[in-house]
């Protein structure tokens, strides 16, 4: 600790741990299994789709119309929303600015995808002979929950770091007390999509291969190994956001003066 011009600079004691280049390699390997996972979900599942449910289709096909609802959501819900979180950790290089940027870039295009793949399932259902029935299963009622997580982080995000920065000096205090709030029901949000797809995915394979699902089909292996990236995405999310949160916390103390802790804090 030293004094420097009457504001008190603390030295970093733990660079060597924080910084130090096994640690940035052990962090780069969970980053790249964690995209690995996050582009392999997608793949899967659109890979699902048109090897073993007959592709998509539009409202005068309903069973084909419906295919479209496990692609938009895994693919808003989890790839992109997945990658909205990383982009505080991806571009490590980059000014903050830019990461705000690609993390609201990120969220912004998983809203399209999100709401599509809620109206395709719905029309799926009621233009099906006869109509099925909507929110009655477990799955469906974490989707509404979830769905509505995100819309209010949303909400949240964009009057706190958009509306707020035009008094950015006289809110700085409340964008700064919420940027903790907001981090935290992010990943709540995006768990909370993973165990939905979950149960969605395992849904729709007893409905499509009925008792068959015990003999262990081709089918289902594929969707038994969507469900493990899906896990593995679980873990892995949480580990990289915890990682670089304990970096910046109260054990690794900051070479930063007193002065730039509100830039500090906006980081987290």
């Amino acid at each position: 600790m030293a004094f420097k011009s009457g504001k008190v600079e603390t030295v970093s004691i733990s660079d060597a741990g924080s910084s130090s280049p096994p640690n940035w390699c052990f962090f780069g390997w969970l980053l790249g299994l964690t995209q690995l996972l996050l582009h392999g979900a997608l793949g899967l599942v659109l890979f699902w789709v048109f090897q073993y449910l007959g592709g998509v289709g539009w409202r005068d096909q309903p069973k084909l119309l419906f295919n479209y609802h496990p692609v938009l959501m895994v693919g808003g819900f989890v790839y992109l929303s997945g990658n909205a979180l990383l982009s505080y950790r991806s571009f490590g290089c980059c000014r903050h600015i830019y990461k705000k940027l690609f993390h609201t870039v990120f969220h912004i295009l998983a809203v399209p995808a999100i709401v599509m793949g809620f109206l395709t399932v719905w029309d799926s259902r009621n233009l099906s002979v006869p109509p099925i029935e909507n929110f009655w299963s477990l799955h469906s009622w974490m989707g509404l929950t979830t769905m509505g997580l995100f819309a209010i982080q949303l909400v949240v995000g964009f009057f706190s770091f958009l509306i707020l920065l035009c008094c950015e000096a006289r809110t700085a205090a409340l964008r700064a007390a919420l940027v903790p709030v907001h981090a935290t029901f992010g990943l709540v949000t995006f768990l909370m999509a993973i165990a939905t797809s979950l149960t969605g995915i395992t849904e729709k394979a007893i409905n499509s291969l009925g008792d068959w699902y015990t003999a262990f089909p081709p089918e289902g292996l594929v969707v038994n190994v969507l469900g493990a990236t899906l896990m593995g995405l679980a873990i892995l999310m949480p580990v990289l956001m915890l990682i670089r949160c304990q970096q910046r916390g109260p054990s690794s103390i900051s070479s930063h003066s007193s002065g730039d802790q509100d830039e500090e804090s906006e980081r987290l």
